[in-house]
């Protein structure tokens, strides 16, 4: 991948932090993949793809730990500063988020493990819903990420009020089934913490934006407004 880097004496700089940046995107590669899987084992109630995503999970930490060494073997060896190193720092961020939204697939999956039909069915078509709204906002993030796009990754960032409004919407839905049919609790608590799930990996990929936009403008918008951000960003 390209990252606009201005040529260091040493063309081997180059090449390693570009080569970082690829494992990034390897990684969110396969976390993508295990977010695809999760929302079909749940729509098929398939305890084996669970327990393949459960399995993956070790994959998705294996690179984290090469990439987070392969970081401070960087930082030993080159010393970076300015765009060299907030590259070193954005991408510490994003391994982290990734693990993290790989975690919480594996939690997801345990509703896989519950036949749903009848009137529970239903939850499930809305946790599909919600899921492929995840997983297209994962997407447009992953891809900001290899475009080195702020505006795109800014884009992401609003996205995540959607997922939240879906979010309070199914979870008001299940706590009003749960006190009119107590029978159903055991049940609909696995479509609870998978919801709850999804709307945790919503807000990784609102972190995701934030590091991209970070390593793009050198600017930190956490914990911003929308309105301050495009100021910061200079959005029209």
């Amino acid at each position: 991948m390209d990252l606009k880097l201005d040529k260091h004496i040493s063309g081997q700089f180059n090449i390693e932090l570009e080569r970082i940046m690829s494992s990034v995107l390897d990684m969110g590669g396969l976390v993508e993949q295990q977010i695809t899987q999760a929302l079909e084992a749940i729509n098929n109630s398939d305890p084996k793809i669970a327990e393949k995503i459960i399995e993956n999970d070790n994959k998705i930490n294996d690179y984290e730990v090469a990439i987070d060494e392969e970081c401070a073997r960087i930082i030993a060896k080159r010393q970076p500063a300015a765009i060299d190193l907030r590259i070193i720092l954005a991408v510490a961020k994003m391994i982290a988020d990734l693990e993290r939204i790989g975690d919480e697939t594996c939690r997801m999956v345990k509703a896989a493990q519950v036949h749903f039909s009848g009137q529970h069915h239903q939850f499930i078509v809305d946790l599909d819903h919600m899921g492929q709204q995840v997983l297209t906002m994962f997407n447009k993030v992953l891809d900001s990420m290899a475009r080195m796009d702020s505006d795109a990754a800014y884009e992401v960032h609003k996205l995540d009020k959607k997922i939240d409004k879906a979010y309070e919407g199914i979870m008001r839905q299940l706590m009003t089934h749960m006190m009119e049919d107590p029978r159903s609790i055991p049940k609909i608590m696995d479509v609870v913490w998978a919801t709850r799930s999804l709307e945790r990996i919503g807000d990784r990929c609102q972190n995701l934006s934030e590091h991209v936009i970070y390593l793009i403008k050198g600017k930190d918008v956490r914990h911003r407004s929308s309105e301050h951000i495009e100021k910061m960003l200079e959005v029209k």
